[in-house]
């Protein structure tokens, strides 16, 4: 069968790419002068400021228009700053500080140094409303339980980023905070009706739609009412009848990372899923992080056939490159006034931390921290107090494994400090926090989302709401350990 190099270059200019490497190989180039719609820069494509802003220049040189996105979330989701970790506090944080105006000069600085490095596009703010204290891939990503609060930061972290050129992506629609499975690993189900889903879950975007966010992401959950047993990716009546007759949204529909199982299982294969999310009104495609050339082709060449057997229309897809066209438009136009405001990150996270009932920062203590793992969507990424505080020592123990005797020997007469993330869902790490407070004075700071639990017989409780760099030096200093 013959190609068709204007079929071609449509189905090119849906797409998002990615590529390893801390240069861009030649087919990454080659991409995207054949109008291929941007790339998705991930942790390893960067080492640091100067070799990142090389490689964007290198990347629009090919072709004015390009779109360089990047999960610059602040808090537990970095790329800029995956090696340290980010000097802002995350929105969680943000939203426990409850302070809108902080939260978009966060914002507006993240914003200010990607587009100063060549970066127009940001799949951020995260804007689910976090109403499971168990959700794994959400958490601290949010601004909170309240819809109306988090209405309110996503407002403001929508005017920070766009305020400094970079456009901005309110996710996940129609929202992934209820969930109790990660997407990226399964299809989750937010079993709801459409009245609570309006109520609870989509003040958020309408708030970022009335800040005039550029682009939505799509979420590849379930929401049985109204996508039937099909991702929200691939629904029709989430994408066109509620996002955009209902709700008003006339900028660009980004779909969450097609390689995830949420999607990729569902459709049979990402070139699948690629056909599909476009049938449902989705506009620019993201492929995902382990993805190459034949990938990325292979979308291209299944998006060009569908439209050839019917299974997509031509006009969506020239409205879904129109809409991305547009978008391109906009990140080129417009002066940049918002500039950054280094170091606001440190005391908006020490703003953000909550503390129930006393620590003794008289005595230095033993800090002991829980070992977890790192959710896919934040990637391994430094955490803890391990860099900030002033020579007290530290354990890293699995909780699981750990001996509660060894570790009450080690301390001795000193407290205990016990640093964790999702402490109340760690394997272990409730009975060993209670087991240590029956002899010893306990403090448990938790880094991640905070559950209901509180450890029986510990001294002091101090939320962070988040792991970042910024919230690590919040806790040493709150501690009375700063370096």
């Amino acid at each position: 069968m013959s190609t068709d190099p204007g079929l071609h270059r449509l189905a090119m200019g849906t797409l998002l790419g990615a590529f390893r490497g801390e240069e861009a190989p030649a087919w990454a180039l080659d991409l995207l002068a054949e109008g291929m719609a941007g790339h998705l820069l991930f942790g390893f494509n960067i080492v640091e400021r100067d070799q990142l802003a090389k490689l964007t220049a290198s990347l629009h040189a090919v072709r004015d228009g390009v779109l360089l996105a990047i999960d610059e979330e602040g808090g537990d989701v970095t790329r800029l700053a995956h090696r340290a970790g980010s000097p802002y506090p995350g929105n969680a944080a943000l939203g426990a500080l409850g302070d809108p105006a902080v939260t978009r000069r966060v914002y507006r600085t993240i914003g200010a140094e990607l587009e100063t490095l060549g970066i127009n596009l940001n799949l951020a703010p995260t804007v689910d409303v976090n109403t499971a204290d168990d959700n794994p891939i959400i958490g601290t990503r949010s601004f909170g339980a309240d819809p109306i609060a988090v209405a309110t930061h996503t407002a403001a972290a929508v005017l920070g980023l766009q305020g400094a050129g970079v456009a901005a992506c309110a996710k996940h629609f129609p929202g992934h905070g209820a969930t109790l499975a990660d997407s990226h690993r399964e299809l989750p189900t937010v079993d709801i009706d459409p009245a609570l889903l309006r109520g609870r879950e989509l003040p958020p975007f309408v708030a970022a739609i009335e800040a005039g966010a550029k682009s939505i992401m799509s979420a590849h959950i379930r929401v049985p009412a109204l996508t039937g047993d099909a991702p929200a990716t691939f629904s029709r009546a989430v994408l066109v009848d509620l996002l955009r007759g209902e709700l008003g949204f006339t900028g660009v529909v980004v779909t969450d990372a097609l390689e995830m199982l949420g999607a990729a299982r569902y459709a049979g294969g990402i070139p699948e899923g690629a056909v599909l999310a476009l049938a449902a009104g989705a506009d620019l495609l993201c492929i995902g992080a382990d993805i190459d050339e034949q990938i990325t082709r292979a979308c291209a060449d299944e998006i060009v056939a569908a439209v050839r057997d019917g299974r997509l229309p031509l006009a969506r897809l020239e409205e879904a490159v129109a809409r991305v066209a547009d978008l391109s438009a906009w990140t080129r136009s417009g002066d940049r006034t918002d500039r950054e405001e280094p170091g606001l990150g440190y005391p908006a996270a020490l703003s953000a931390v909550r503390i129930e009932g006393t620590h003794d920062r008289a005595t230095a203590p033993l800090i002991v921290q829980l070992e977890s793992e790192s959710s896919i969507a934040a990637g391994r990424v430094p955490w803890g107090l391990g860099p900030h505080v002033n020579g007290t020592e530290q354990l890293r123990v699995v909780a699981a494994q750990a001996d509660p005797a060894e570790l009450r020997a080690r301390a001795g007469a000193r407290p205990i400090v016990v640093v964790g993330r999702n402490v109340h869902r760690l394997p272990g790490a409730r009975a060993l926090v209670e087991t240590l407070a029956q002899t010893h004075a306990v403090t448990v700071v938790e880094m991640g989302w905070p559950s209901s639990w509180r450890p029986s017989g510990a001294k002091a409780f101090i939320t962070t709401w988040g792991a970042s760099h910024a919230n690590g030096r919040a806790a040493a200093e709150t501690l009375g350990l700063a370096a």
